[in-house]
């Protein structure tokens, strides 16, 4: 159990297939290596993609997690938490889309303040854009890393979004670029992404962290080496991963 409140780390975008899942899934293997207890909660509620990723099967999701709560039956978050490997457990997303529409987001804060003090790092994968509940994790997270792509569409989406953040005067949002999403597509340089977004890139996954056998991986259920060097075009590349994921612990 963590001796003090754990830090909340929440993954979102604008747009789908920027790399979301995946970055939350190596930078929980890389505070597991670092001696942190990690929990992965899987808020993208309608299409969540962790379970079967990490492939756990049989069990309980947030929507159960919820239910509970709601009807006096919740006794303890161990319950509906799975384990992946040694100090990374999760919490899934539905498995029914249509129970996503019923999760109340007062009960996600509850989720949040209870995990909070068994885990060094929570970290929340998102649905890509805007909702209600996502606001509401988003207002709960101590560090929010919004994630974009050298794409026209995602960079126009990213300026109105983070111009919101702005205007709500919230402080703790840090942009990481995705070269690694589709390492061949340079279409702007980072000033003119900069320029267009009205916001520094704060964080930089580069292009050599692009995994062409990624599906494989979930396949053959060795998703883990996503946290391992020798699966990396560059082994540098995966160190300045490392470096940029203590730095994002260490933000106050």
């Amino acid at each position: 159990m963590a001796s003090k409140k754990g830090k909340i780390i929440c993954i979102t975008s604008m747009k789908g297939g920027v790399g979301k899942t995946t970055l939350t899934t190596q930078l929980a293997l890389i505070y597991k290596n670092l001696g942190k207890k990690v929990i992965i909660l899987d808020m993208d509620l309608f299409t969540g993609s962790i379970a079967l990723n990490l492939g756990l099967k049989d069990a309980k999701t947030i929507y159960n997690t919820v239910d509970d709560l709601s009807n006096n039956r919740f006794e303890d978050i161990s319950s509906y938490v799975v384990n992946y490997q040694e100090n990374i457990d999760c919490l899934v997303s539905p498995k029914d889309p249509r129970q996503a529409l019923k999760i109340d987001g007062k009960y996600l804060e509850i989720i949040l303040n209870t995990v909070s003090y068994r885990y060094d790092v929570i970290l929340i994968d998102t649905t890509h854009g805007l909702s209600r509940n996502s606001l509401i994790l988003m207002d709960n997270a101590n560090l929010l890393l919004y994630l974009l792509t050298n794409d026209a569409q995602d960079m126009k989406s990213s300026k109105s979004f983070l111009s919101i953040l702005k205007d709500i005067e919230k402080d703790n949002v840090k942009v990481v670029l995705n070269e690694a999403v589709a390492p061949d597509k340079k279409y702007f340089s980072n000033f003119d992404i900069r320029n267009v977004i009205k916001h520094n890139i704060d964080y930089t996954i580069p292009k050599d962290l692009y995994i062409k056998n990624i599906d494989q991986l979930v396949m053959d259920k060795v998703y883990h080496r996503l946290g391992e060097a020798e699966i990396y075009k560059s082994k540098k590349s995966f160190e300045h991963l490392v470096t940029m994921a203590k730095e994002i612990i260490e933000e106050e």
